[in-house]
């Protein structure tokens, strides 16, 4: 059996080369890292519940118009996805004061923003992703105007949705980030969203008790990071049946050694 080539690995992921021209396997890691990796660990079974929650998401938004890369899953880690030339600007959208707002402006974490505010990072890790204004993407280029306003009419519309399928839930959805690729057909691009939507990009708290339901339980060693996950995904109705179902699955998976 041939090997596959492996294209490029990040902190939380890993890419390989897609079976048919254009296609990308996107392989999900247990791999935890924060403040621009600066801390590093393992959350056990994050790959295989981010898999399934970034699916159900994309699939969803998907249905209501919202292009994305996602093609369909693989397997409890994997998933096939369009091949897109990533545009490296986050997209934050934030609908809370929360991490990085709350340090730099002042603002209480957890005060509701007036509106909904997006921010734009420039991807870097070197640099730290710093923050950038949409007239330093101009001036270098990093996306057209027409990208930009795209951008941000789907960064809204994203959150409208999620916001509407996380409350149904009980969850408040504070802030997220997105990613944003240009597809090409031929000579021509149009922009579609990428990467992954989880509870690692997006913080997530209880209605009731704001209790964390994201990555901010190992960025502040709160613990208890994999039950988080599991929550978010069984109200969500990924786990239907046993709340351990999928890590025991994927444990059982490693045995066989597939």
């Amino acid at each position: 059996m041939a090997r596959r080539r492996q294209i490029y690995e990040g902190k939380a992921k890993i890419l390989y080369e897609g079976p048919e021209p254009g296609t990308i396997i996107q392989y999900f890691k247990d791999d935890a890292t924060a403040f621009n990796a600066q801390k590093k660990g393992t959350i056990s079974g994050k790959g295989v519940l981010n898999n399934r929650i970034s699916e159900h998401i994309f699939t969803l938004l998907n249905t209501i118009g919202v292009p994305n890369h996602f093609i369909r899953r693989l397997n409890m880690r994997e998933q096939l996805v369009r091949q897109v030339e990533i545009v490296p600007i986050e997209v934050v959208v934030r609908n809370v004061a929360a991490g990085s707002l709350s340090t730099r402006l002042g603002i209480e974490e957890g005060e509701p923003l007036p509106r909904t505010l997006i921010e734009y990072c420039y991807k870097d890790d070197a640099l730290g992703d710093p923050l950038v204004a949409e007239e330093h993407i101009a001036c270098f280029g990093w996306a057209s105007q027409d990208e930009m306003n795209d951008i941000a009419d789907m960064a809204i519309r994203v959150n409208d949705f999620l916001c509407g399928l996380f409350a149904g839930i009980g969850i408040r959805l504070v802030d997220f980030k997105l990613e944003f690729g240009r597809l090409w057909e031929n000579d021509y691009s149009r922009l579609i969203l990428a990467d992954e939507i989880s509870p690692d990009g997006c913080r997530l708290w209880d209605m009731t008790t704001n209790e964390k339901l994201d990555k901010d339980r190992f960025r502040r060693d709160l613990g208890g990071e994999v039950e988080a996950y599991q929550e978010v995904a069984r109200r969500l109705g990924l786990l239907r049946e046993d709340a351990n179902e999928v890590l025991d699955l994927e444990q059982h998976r490693r045995k066989r050694g597939k």
